[in-house]
């Protein structure tokens, strides 16, 4: 398992959280709620919150304009990654992707298996690279939200993490763009 080497200076990640749903709003948000005040515990900037419908191309279009800006390095999404037919933010998340974590998705359903047994077979929970920004697709319960923080993303995001982390090679995610 990690620790944390507490000779090592923590570094606030800047975080957008996106919440797919065709009823939420900001005002009964649980899900997204219970990430900002995750990231904001665990001293974390949140960069911007929104609220989107589950519509494809409106989601691949955030996720892209997000991963361009300079203010931002992670984005964590909740909801729409189910079976149903109004299901698409994985979609959308693979859209916008030029390299995806598949450990990411294992990872959160071994967690997963935990907490629901075989019920974790139906999120479809997925991570990636875009534009040298990270991006998660979470379900959209307050729980899998929790998990997924709890017991894998503030340790990943945790510059001080051992033996490795997400936010050491955060210089290096864009090195095949630059020119040599």
């Amino acid at each position: 398992m990690g620790r944390i080497d507490e000779n090592k200076e923590f570094i606030p990640v800047r975080i957008a959280v996106l919440t797919v749903s065709d009823s939420r709003s900001l005002n009964d948000d649980r899900s997204g709620d219970v990430l900002v005040g995750r990231i904001e515990a665990a001293g974390h900037i949140l960069a911007a919150r929104m609220i989107l419908k589950d519509e494809r191309a409106d989601i691949a279009a955030q996720l892209r304009a997000w991963s361009l800006d300079p203010e931002i390095d992670c984005i964590i999404s909740t909801g729409g990654t189910g079976l149903t037919g109004r299901d698409v933010t994985v979609e959308a998340h693979r859209d916008v992707y030029e390299k995806e974590i598949e450990a990411f998705g294992t990872v959160f359903t071994i967690i997963s298996m935990k907490k629901i047994g075989t019920s974790a077979v139906q999120s479809r929970a997925t991570g990636g690279v875009a534009n040298g920004t990270y991006m998660f697709a979470l379900p959209g319960s307050p729980g899998a939200c929790k998990d997924a923080w709890d017991e894998l993303l503030v340790m990943q995001l945790d510059y001080r993490h051992q033996p490795c982390n997400f936010v050491e090679i955060f210089p290096r995610l864009d090195e095949h763009k630059r020119r040599k």
